[in-house]
């Protein structure tokens, strides 16, 4: 193989974002605002990580509180509806962060860590300082 595409190759494999996995039981809330936030505070920092939302029970659609906080926060809601949560999605993930308990026959492969945050409709603004908090020790752990 060439030099070049050696160099192409290895390239392309240092820029691949990685995905971190955020879960709430419904996949319309806390996982939402916390993809959101990762999404925005990785790119500000230039780091290759890219955040997914999924629900262990999805409901039909982004919670009213969710999508109107980040719409309020400059940030992009989701156009599409909530996701469940795979096998292949733990599979792929550099990281876990779950708001909820994950189904044992999906945890059983993967590291999960656990945040215990206040519901994103009991008070939006507390919610996401924290989910914001939590995001940016995960973003200064995996840059190192």
């Amino acid at each position: 193989m060439s030099r070049i595409l050696l160099l192409l190759l290895f390239a392309g494999c240092a820029t691949a974002p990685r995905t971190v996995v955020f879960v709430c039981e419904h996949g319309a809330a806390k996982s939402v605002v916390a993809a959101a936030e990762f999404n925005h505070l990785a790119e500000a920092r230039h780091l290759p990580y890219r955040a997914i939302a999924r629900g262990t029970e999805p409901q039909a659609a982004i919670a009213p509180s969710a999508a109107n906080g980040l719409r309020a926060d400059g940030l992009a809601v989701p156009s599409q509806p909530p996701q469940k949560l795979t096998d292949a999605d733990l599979a792929h993930a550099a990281r876990v962060v779950a708001f909820c308990d994950v189904p044992p026959e999906l945890a059983k492969n993967a590291r999960i860590t656990r945040w215990d945050v206040p519901a994103v409709g009991d008070g939006y603004a507390k919610a996401r300082d924290l989910i914001v908090s939590h995001v940016e020790s995960l973003l200064d752990e995996l840059r190192r």
